[in-house]
């Protein structure tokens, strides 16, 4: 590291040490700080990278190398810069070899296109011509294959590479063999000169294919992460701070810490999450929200980093750095999903391993076959044919068929500000065709106020809201806090609440000035005396308008009855048309009564309403339609919600999607995260799972039937009846296409309109 002047820097080894105020200042033993004098603590050392395969997640490994099951190279596994030392290497190896391979298929086809002798070599010559062009390619540029392939055979794992392998090195072998001891041939190897053929050119040309193959899919990798990687590299460099004494000091990202005021100036990029304390302005949020309309904010408001800001001036309070910041949230869920395995993944792996070990024993039986029964020169008809088998079946483009859609949407959701956190997600959401979403924060604002409150005569109108906001200070609750904000506005005097007990899903009681005051539903209520008919026939009415109501008990006796509404979102109504239009039954679960829930219900056209349900009961809702009640057949069902009381049974659904403007809890629990809490993600979110999902069917079909029409055309079926016979060297082409489809294929994601 280097030092400034006056400046003590040394490297920091593990368990080295540090000072909390100064982070630049480094030691490797105990002492002070030369700057501020503060006792030097532990540093933490910076994480190893680690590295994983993109085909099998569960592979890890402390060091870059190669996968053990499929031969793949390892990548970072948790979002780390991309390392693409293999992608220039496969690049260079590729090069290589076409620059050997052209000239070496002009020379072994012209032959057949009637130059006897190419560049006027004599037979002898051109092979060994043939010898000294197909020999860097195949044993530097095709070095890699070998190595994996040798490592398959070490590990007892047969892959694509041992396909590979074996049909190279049997033509390469084969031809060395031809130049240097022909005597050990028989005459049914010899052509009419004498010579016996060679397959230098197809053993070259196998591993230029390959090698182009392998540079597509390592770029592809490494373009699926384009998106995560660009929306990093938003997040600025420094921020404003504003010190105690008001000065503001230019400080790196680094050191800011929760609790700073900072300064956004405009044009400027927010540089954590935290809140506006200071100022107005218009904040472009599109990068983590996928909405290319600025977002006004002024105090109170919650911003994010990364956004930009536009022409006001702000001054946020930071709230979350670092790490914990969204879009470092966001980066790391990606990088994990990117990692996981989708269930279909699992069922072509499975194939693809029993398909190697019949693709090396249909290489065995057609080998037999022409040696034994084939035509003359039969044992020549016998090793063509085997590795035309073994190069055409080559599963690479099998294995990569999955991965490479599941990647590429999880960069595309991202940009869209649909977070999945694995794989799995992605596939089982394509298959929901019902979707249970909780009222208050989902298809609300979340933000409830009072709109209503009807006091028992004898009552004073003033004193029951002071004394009731005096009580609901004490809850956590959004209707209570509705309560307390109407209370405060009309200048109501607050007291302190003795006593206070919450009764999760019923209601809070307490004592204030010695007077008894409960809150709460009507099962709660007439635990605290009886409701008047008068008062409950006006509850009734209230929900029917769509309102929460509240009975509120003084002294024991039922006293008001308060109404507060929580307004709909404006983009609700229409993401449950296009939910809807896209097959999907929307359910409302809510802990309202059944009046307002249902009128909620009839004003966003939602036919089924679960009503009065307490937060421990949601997840039995969940298991009654994943069940099937009452004959009906049972339901894939996505679950989204918000709260911490949403967290159990979003982890009980098929799918669990949790709105970004909830919990931590919440969103920890949700296979999906919609960053911006709108439940139109919801309709992007399916779309793009049922998109990657088609993508992955596709891709699949590509590869295995490269595979299925090419292994018996490869192996000579069709010459009894057309004379037809497929070379290593098109075999190979044939192979290289099916991974070039795929991946091609995959990446048509980036383009679907969501």
């Amino acid at each position: 590291m280097n030092a400034r002047p006056g400046e003590v820097r040394t490297e920091l080894s593990p368990g080295g040490w540090t000072c909390p105020m100064h982070p630049e200042i480094a030691s490797p033993t105990p002492g002070s700080c030369p700057k501020c004098g503060m006792a030097l603590v532990p540093a933490i050392p910076a994480a190893a990278t680690e590295y994983t395969c993109p085909m099998h997640p569960e592979i890890r490994s402390p060091k870059p190398g190669n996968c053990p099951k499929c031969g793949m190279a390892l990548v970072p596994a948790a979002g780390e810069k991309e390392d693409d030392s293999e992608l220039r290497n496969m690049t260079r190896r590729f090069w290589v070899g076409a620059t050997f391979s052209v000239p070496l298929v002009f020379i072994a086809m012209a032959p057949y296109f009637g130059i006897a002798q190419p560049l006027g070599l004599a037979p002898q010559w051109r092979m060994i011509l043939e010898f000294a062009l197909a020999s860097p390619v195949v044993l530097w540029s095709g070095w890699p294959f070998f190595h994996k392939f040798a490592l398959s055979l070490k590990n007892r794992s047969p892959n694509m590479y041992t396909l590979i392998g074996l049909g190279v090195a049997l033509a390469y072998l084969f031809s060395v063999a031809a130049i240097l001891v022909p005597g050990l041939f028989p005459l049914e190897f010899r052509a009419e000169s004498g010579e016996v053929g060679t397959y230098f050119e197809a053993s070259a040309v196998i591993v230029t294919l390959v090698l182009l193959g392998e540079v597509m899919q390592l770029r592809a990798l490494g373009q699926t992460s384009r998106a995560i990687r660009e929306l990093l590299a938003l997040a600025p460099n420094t921020a404003l701070r504003i010190e105690a004494d008001g000065r503001e000091v230019e400080v790196p990202l680094a050191e800011v810490l929760v609790g700073d005021k900072l300064r956004v100036r405009p044009g400027e990029k927010v540089p954590v999450d935290g809140a506006c304390v200071e100022g107005a302005s218009y904040v472009d949020e599109s990068m983590i929200t996928g909405e290319p309309v600025p977002v006004a904010k002024k105090p109170g408001d919650k911003v994010t980093g990364a956004t930009i800001n536009g022409k006001g001036t702000l001054v946020i309070l930071a709230e979350r750095v670092g790490a914990d910041t969204l879009l470092a949230r966001i980066v790391h869920m990606v990088a994990q999903a990117q990692r996981t395995r989708a269930p279909v993944q699992r069922l072509a792996d499975l194939v693809a391993a029993y398909f190697v070990q019949t693709v090396i024993a249909i290489a065995v039986v057609t080998s037999l076959a022409w040696g034994f029964f084939g035509p003359e020169p039969s044992l020549t008809y016998a090793v063509v044919n085997a590795v035309a088998v073994l190069i055409i079946a080559c599963p690479c483009a099998v294995g990569l068929a999955t991965p490479i859609s599941i990647t590429v949407a999880m960069g595309q959701g991202a940009t869209h500000g649909i977070l999945f956190r694995n794989a799995e997600a992605v596939e089982k959401l394509r298959d929901i065709d019902t979707l249970v979403v909780d009222k208050t924060g989902t298809l609300t604002l979340g933000r409830p106020q009072l709109v209503d409150l009807i006091v028992e005569p004898g009552v004073r109108e003033s004193e029951a809201l002071a004394l009731l906001a005096s009580l609901e200070r004490a809850s956590e609750h959004p209707l209570a806090q509705a309560i307390v904000q109407a209370a405060e506005e009309r200048g109501a005097q607050l007291s302190q609440v003795e006593n206070f007990e919450s009764v999760t899903g019923q209601g809070v009681r307490g004592e204030i000035g010695g007077r008894k005051v409960a809150v709460g539903s009507r099962r709660f209520m007439e635990f605290q005396g009886a409701v008047p008919a008068p008062l409950a026939e006006k509850a009734d009415v209230l929900r029917t308008q769509g309102k929460t109501a509240l009975y509120a008990a003084i002294d024991g006796r039922a006293a008001a009855v308060i109404a507060v509404a929580d307004p709909i979102k404006e983009t609700t109504p229409e993401a449950i048309r296009t939910l809807q239009s896209e097959g999907v039954r929307v359910v409302m679960l809510s802990g309202d009564s059944r009046q307002t829930a249902e009128a909620v219900g009839r004003q966003l056209g939602i036919d089924e309403v679960i009503a009065e349900v307490l937060p421990d009961q949601k997840v039995d809702a969940i298991k009654s339609l994943q069940q099937g009640v009452a004959g009906k057949a049972g339901r894939a069902v996505a679950m989204a919600g918000d709260g911490i009381n949403d967290a159990p049974a979003l982890a009980q659904a098929n799918v669990g999607i949790a709105m970004g403007t909830g919990t931590d809890v919440a969103i920890e629990s949700g296979g999906v995260t919609l960053v911006k809490g709108d439940l139109r993600g919801i309709v992007k979110a399916i779309r793009l799972s049922r998109a990657t999902m088609r993508n992955v069917k596709q891709n699949l079909f590509f590869a295995f039937a490269y595979n299925a029409l090419g292994v018996p055309i490869a192996a000579g079926v069709l010459y009894p009846f057309f004379g037809l016979l497929l070379s290593p060297m098109f075999a190979g082409a044939a192979m290289a296409m099916s991974s070039v489809s795929v991946v091609t294929n995959a990446l048509r994601l980036r383009r679907v309109k969501l």
